[in-house]
């Protein structure tokens, strides 16, 4: 005989409940997006709390609101930890290291405030609150339901089998080595949780020693009086030449670079190198360079910054070379300038730009190459330079571009784009859940902008070396995207060309796999190739 529709709705909550609890630590993303779902997961924890009520509840020990509480803010922690565990690796293309990324809130807080208006922050952060109360009130709200089940002795044998069998089932799957992330038990919270501890631990363990600067012993004799340019692109990855979508969408700024570069008597090679950091962190890929010793964490750039090092800088400078640091983005004090040995540092106060703001960091990168002649290039009877210079027009999320203004002579007034131009860059706000296009327009950008500088110094005698900081996020790389960044150097003294050619370098602006290696291993091939070594 079967039940009675009464029955059947009692068990309503209940099984709700149970249902919710489960999939609130065994959902998946929706790469790439910040979105989740649930393909029938089963939940180690739940299974392991379920176990434990249930035996509590045959001595009657589970009716308290202490406990339920209790279990109710531990489970809003461990729901936390699984959305950032999962949505990490979609969004940045990275695991989440809490030691290293929590340090760098302040920094992220500091600019969405400084470029957001202050109701939106506002906003954001009661939504924030508002979900976290919600998310408590639905699980506070499950495990009572869980512990009336507990507390029922005709229900509690059910539900303890239950626990029982996917405890059992989750013990045979890792016996047996079929366990993991893509079983039907997802890897528990608490191991990711585990796993952050032990992160923790071995940076807080005794100092690393770091490997020994390569010699920067060249004496640029094949460079000798040339200005050095060194342009990292933010978010220059190599997908854009791996995805056939933004090869194409940017084919037509690519032939603009390169015509100007041909027009302006020069010539280019390109390669591949690997970037120490994906999706973010430029900064390890900047100090890798310089350095030559990579840094793929915050700790070893921390200790390296302890240390006195010989840096590409510092090298230039002992030839002769007045060495700047062009910093668009820097808007507060930079001190591990003093590292690197910079003659000089401007951040965007110094820049000064008047015109109308772009993105996060409001300056448009074709405004900073034209007053770094204003303020250094176009100085009487100067040193050669040495610059180096990273981009902000291609952070993400991308959008608004900046339109290339082709009067350079207009980019310093406050009005420096025609009406029409501003309006539809305005128009193109960040698409949220398509990301490719807006960074298709950006690299389009400033390979126009970089395009008309070379056109317009063709009779400078100038090495430009362009390369990727760091491939964009997951978002827009793809999944399982290499961490492979295009560097290219492009110059009209072909002595630096074709020894760069020797190290593996390909002549053009396209470059091929495999990649040269590491990205601190370029260094040394960019010195051997602007001369020979002396003591």
């Amino acid at each position: 005989m079967g039940r009675s529709p009464s029955s059947i709705i009692v068990w309503i909550a209940p099984a709700a409940a149970v249902f919710l609890l489960n999939a609130s630590l065994t959902f998946i993303n929706v790469w790439p997006t910040p979105a989740i779902t649930w393909r029938g997961g089963l939940s180690l924890e739940f299974a392991v709390c379920v176990l434990a009520l249930c035996i509590a509840g045959s001595r009657n020990r589970v009716h308290s609101r202490r406990l339920i509480a209790w279990i109710s803010s531990v489970w809003v922690l461990l729901v936390l930890g699984r959305y950032a565990d999962v949505t990490a690796p979609a969004l940045y293309g990275r695991d989440i290291n809490l030691y290293w990324d929590l340090r760098f809130i302040p920094d992220v807080v500091s600019m969405v405030t400084r470029v957001a208006p202050l109701w939106l922050v506002l906003a954001a952060l009661a939504g924030i609150v508002l979900f976290v109360v919600i998310l408590y009130a639905i699980v506070r709200w499950a495990w009572r339901r869980v512990i009336d089940m507990a507390a029922a002795a005709n229900r509690r044998r059910t539900l303890a089998a239950l626990a029982m069998a996917a405890v059992v089932v989750f013990v045979a799957a890792r016996v047996s080595g079929r366990g993991g992330a893509d079983s039907s038990f997802p890897t528990p919270v608490v191991e990711t949780y585990a796993r952050q501890i032990r992160l923790v631990a071995t940076a807080m363990a005794a100092p690393r020693s770091l490997a020994p600067s390569p010699p920067m012993t060249s004496d640029l004799s094949r460079i000798a009086g040339a200005d050095i340019l060194l342009i990292f692109i933010e978010s220059y990855g190599a997908v854009a030449y791996d995805r056939p979508a933004f090869a194409s969408g940017l084919a037509a700024a690519r032939a603009r670079f390169e015509a100007a570069i041909h027009d302006a008597h020069r010539a280019s090679v390109s390669a591949f190198v690997e970037s120490p950091t994906f999706g973010g962190g430029s900064w390890l890929a900047h100090i890798s360079l310089l350095s030559g010793i990579e840094v793929r964490d915050p700790d070893t750039n921390a200790l390296l910054m302890t240390q006195r090092r010989d840096t590409m800088a510092k090298a230039f400078a002992r030839r002769g070379y007045r060495t700047v640091a062009w910093m668009p983005g820097m808007r507060q004090r930079w001190p591990e300038g003093r590292f690197y040995g910079f003659d000089d540092i401007y951040g965007a106060d110094r820049l000064a730009y008047r015109g109308p703001e772009f993105g996060w960091f409001a300056i448009p990168d074709q405004y900073s190459l034209d007053r770094l002649d204003a303020f250094e290039v176009n100085r009487p009877s100067r040193q050669p330079l040495f610059v180096f210079f990273p981009t902000i027009s291609t952070h993400f999320p991308f959008s608004p571009t900046p339109p290339y203004q082709p009067d350079w002579r207009r980019i310093t007034d406050r009005h420096p784009y025609d009406g029409p131009d501003i309006v539809r860059a305005y128009a193109r706000e960040p698409n949220w859940t398509d990301f490719g296009p807006g960074y298709v327009d950006a690299l389009s950008y400033d390979f126009t902008s970089i395009a008309g500088y070379v056109g317009a110094h063709a009779d400078r005698d100038t090495v430009m070396i362009v390369l990727g900081d760091h491939q964009p996020p997951a978002a827009v790389s793809g999944e399982h995207a290499s961490w492979d960044v295009p560097v290219h150097v492009i110059a009209s003294r072909m002595a630096v060309l074709d020894r760069l050619v020797g190290h593996g370098f390909q002549r053009g602006l396209t470059p091929r796999r495999p990649s040269l290696g590491r990205m601190h291993t370029l260094l040394p091939m960019l010195l051997d190739a602007f001369g020979d070594s002396r003591p």
